[in-house]
């Protein structure tokens, strides 16, 4: 799930929460209203100094209703809606439509990752890049140390490897 999915569910989920906070609170000041009601009626008390008529909490009850309808269609919309972008799900893929970066002055096994690199688009695993050059974790990790030291290549996490992306 991408972070924008989860947090329209959180929003779902908040907003649900809310309204029957809201039911309850609503409900427990109608029944208390009627009690004060009833309570005038049988003491043939005028109705219009009852302290129920009196009350305006409904008026603040409403709005607070609209405002958790507004955040479950919100919620609705980025959880079910909304479109990912390219970056979130496939960097390597953004990265195939930019312009390919010059080929600086590298040797041996520096060159052979930079360039394995920018044949694939300018990004690529870490584990894949050690599985096609045959170089050990290691070794690998120590290549990719020099080049980011140089300026030309980004780690970026992704669960349990690194995507290494041109700069």
């Amino acid at each position: 799930m991408t972070a924008t999915r989860n947090i329209g569910i959180a929003l779902i989920a908040t907003s649900i929460a809310l309204m029957l906070f809201l039911a309850a609170i609503k409900i427990n000041s109608d029944e208390q209203a009627a009690y004060l009601c009833d309570a005038f009626h049988q003491n043939q008390l005028d109705m219009s100094e009852c302290p129920a008529h009196k009350k305006s909490n409904t008026w603040f009850i409403i709005p607070s209703f609209a405002l958790a309808f507004a955040i479950l269609l919100s919620g609705a919309y980025m959880a079910f809606m909304a479109k990912e972008t390219m970056t979130e799900e496939a960097p390597h893929l953004a990265q195939s439509t930019a312009r390919k970066p010059a080929n600086p002055n590298l040797e041996g096994e520096e060159k052979q990752v930079y360039t394995l690199i920018a044949e694939s688009n300018g990004s690529m695993y870490q584990s894949d890049l050690a599985k096609e050059t045959g170089y050990s974790k290691v070794k690998t990790t120590r290549i990719l140390d020099k080049l980011e030291s140089k300026g030309l290549i980004e780690r970026r996490r992704r669960g349990m490897t690194n995507i290494v992306v041109l700069k």
